[in-house]
């Protein structure tokens, strides 16, 4: 007869990220159920502003450079996409059409990274062919990557 011998389990952070989720995705689940009481709470008299507000509140907490980054970013999407709504999803940064949202800003520190990102949704209308890109790494805002940004956030507001 065999004798079976059991191990004990490491919790070292490696494991968790492969056993569950890390402490910075459990923090941003965290605050999406934040984010969803919150709008049941308001209800139907929530509006623009209120999302507006609490998107310049959350970039307002972000450490430099993604701060800079945020606020200029939300200055081109708006100029760029005023139908758009500005809202908080997973504590970060989106806008939204229709309810859906449409694109976000990770900044570098939500998940540790070393740079930042622009995503996009599926409800993004960014469909080219067979494949194109949802997310973008950010490292500075130039007149360039801004016009590029303000062009994307159009077409996928479309």
């Amino acid at each position: 007869m065999k004798d079976t011998q059991t191990s004990a389990k490491s919790t070292t952070a490696s494991d968790k990220k492969i056993e569950g989720f890390t402490d910075e995705e459990r923090g941003a689940m965290k605050e999406r159920a934040k984010e969803l009481k919150a709008a049941a709470r308001r209800g139907p008299r929530a509006d623009k502003a209120d999302g507006e507000s609490a998107v310049l509140a959350k970039i307002a907490e972000m450490p430099e450079p993604d701060r800079a980054m945020g606020e200029r970013l939300h200055a081109v999407i708006k100029a760029s996409a005023p139908a758009l709504s500005p809202r908080l999803w997973y504590g970060m940064p989106a806008y939204a059409k229709d309810g859906k949202v449409v694109c976000f800003f990770q900044s570098a520190q939500k998940f540790k990274t070393r740079y930042a990102t622009l995503g996009f949704s599926d409800s993004a209308n960014l469909d080219e062919g067979a494949m194109w890109p949802t997310a973008f790494a950010l490292t500075e805002l130039t007149a360039a990557a801004e016009a590029r940004i303000g062009a994307l956030v159009k077409k996928a507001a479309s």
